[in-house]
């Protein structure tokens, strides 16, 4: 019999495999998991990590980040905020530390692996997952995913056409270092969020 949401949703916050378990260099600090599963919502977001101000407030995108996410969403932080609206679960359930530059290292290696799949199969509701950044789409998508991130995202016509389910919309991470990617490819804030705000809107109803 498969594990209920609410008992995977537990195991996971008392999660240390990154330390007592870890591939590579161990999490560098107390293991914290942030995560928004849901039994209800329709709509999942498939993050990457959280980042610093993340680990500190324990509540996913309560940054810059998570300001312009909504943004594009056209949602409210009380919509957005809402588990019977929005699942978020990024592949890595903790702040992973940062490289020597101050970049946000990648997810940990050990999260996805260990909770991806039985946590997906727990919320079999979602209809719609968007893909936030490399390694949610690379998990998620299988082989609609391109070449590059530029590449899948600019494809998203023929992704979310795709007859596979739930339906998925490939997004960049909303970062203030993505600004640049922004505005060199302006056909993604005049085509594709228009067509995101309509979707999300429709699914919330």
């Amino acid at each position: 019999m498969s594990e209920s949401l609410d008992d995977i949703t537990r195991r996971i916050r008392a999660c240390r495999i990154c330390v007592e378990q870890p591939v590579g260099k161990p999490l560098p600090h107390e293991p914290r998991p942030v995560l928004q599963p849901s039994s209800q919502a329709r709509i999942l977001i498939a993050s990457q990590a959280p980042g610093t101000k993340v680990h500190l407030s324990g509540r996913p995108f309560t940054d810059a980040s998570g300001d312009r996410l909504r943004s594009w969403l056209g949602v409210t932080p009380d919509e957005f905020y809402d588990p019977k609206k929005f699942a978020i679960v990024p592949m890595g359930f903790c702040f992973p530390g940062q490289d020597a530059r101050g970049a946000d290292l990648p997810p940990r290696r050990e999260c996805a692996p260990a909770w991806r799949k039985p946590l997906m199969a727990a919320m079999p509701q979602i209809e719609l997952v968007l893909t936030i950044g490399l390694y949610a789409q690379a998990w998620h998508m299988g082989e609609t995913r391109r070449g590059s991130l530029t590449e899948t995202v600019m494809n998203w016509r023929e992704i979310f056409a795709a007859p596979s389910r739930p339906v998925v919309l490939p997004l960049p991470h909303p970062s203030w270092r993505n600004t640049s990617w922004l505005k060199k490819h302006p056909w993604f804030e005049m085509d594709l969020l228009p067509f995101l705000k309509t979707e999300i809107r429709s699914r919330l109803g």
